[in-house]
């Protein structure tokens, strides 16, 4: 549950920065508009991951193709993860400019076309990303943490509409940033137990069974679940403690 939640959460309020940037960097530059370009491209983004949500779930229950997935979920998704940790600050200046770029065209048709495809693009890498994730979370209460993740997603997204100034977005993302990083080392293991038991490589059998305990569902692998939650959340804690120090240090006691 706890990692379809925290995946959910995560890829849900980074699409929504996406969708509020560009709305807002629209009315700015008075191109309201465009909005339904925006508007297209996050129907047409979720169209395109649920169809890929869908392809891929015709490999589960195949060991090659899990283990295939898995590789795939770890590359893709790791990359996308380490950019995002060092280029976060920059991002809405990236996006400005790329939005500047797309709504250059004095033709407002072209105009419209480029939005829409900015947007696309844009959302559907978080839908595509929260996709190749979550056909990886092996663990009981799927649809609870799936469900709760919404729920919470909506939640913050609402809460940094009204409140941003509460809300740490650096910290945010770098907890949720390290939560997946440790989630890829298990898929990682996951995938070598797979392709264990496709039987692809020399002595199969024996590396299906020594990795069988530290699989999602085995002994190892649930404490690993475990230790990544405790072990972000006490990451989170000191980090806080941190930041209380630090502004301490720069606003001191009169």
């Amino acid at each position: 549950m706890t990692q379809a939640f925290v995946i959910v959460l995560r890829e849900g309020f980074e699409a929504f920065l996406i969708v509020a940037i560009t709305l807002s960097y629209l009315q700015k530059t008075q191109r309201k508009s465009l909005f339904p370009a925006v508007y297209w491209g996050i129907f047409l983004s979720v169209l395109a991951s649920a169809g890929l949500g869908y392809l891929m779930r015709e490999g589960v229950g195949k060991s090659f193709w899990e283990g295939v997935m898995g590789l795939v979920a770890v590359v893709l998704v790791g990359s996308l993860v380490v950019h995002m940790m060092k280029t976060a600050s920059k991002m809405k200046n990236e996006m400005e400019h790329q939005l500047a770029e797309a709504t250059s065209h004095k033709n407002n048709k072209s105009a419209y076309l480029g939005v829409l495809i900015f947007t696309v693009f844009m959302v559907a890498r978080e839908g595509f990303e929260t996709v190749i994730l979550l056909i990886q979370v092996h663990e009981p209460r799927f649809v609870t943490g799936l469900v709760l993740g919404v729920a919470a997603a909506v939640l913050v997204c609402y809460a940094w509409t009204r409140y941003s100034y509460l809300i740490n977005l650096k910290r945010f993302f770098q907890v949720t940033s390290i939560f997946l990083l440790l989630f890829l080392v298990q898929i990682a293991i996951y995938s070598f137990h797979e392709f264990s038991e496709a039987g692809i490589f020399p002595n199969s059998e024996f590396w299906h069974a020594a990795t069988e305990p530290y699989s999602p569902d085995g002994y190892y692998g649930k404490w690993f679940s475990l230790l990544m939650v405790v072990g972000c959340m006490a990451w989170l804690f000191f980090a806080w403690l941190s930041d209380k120090l630090s502004s301490k240090k720069v606003f001191p006691a009169s």
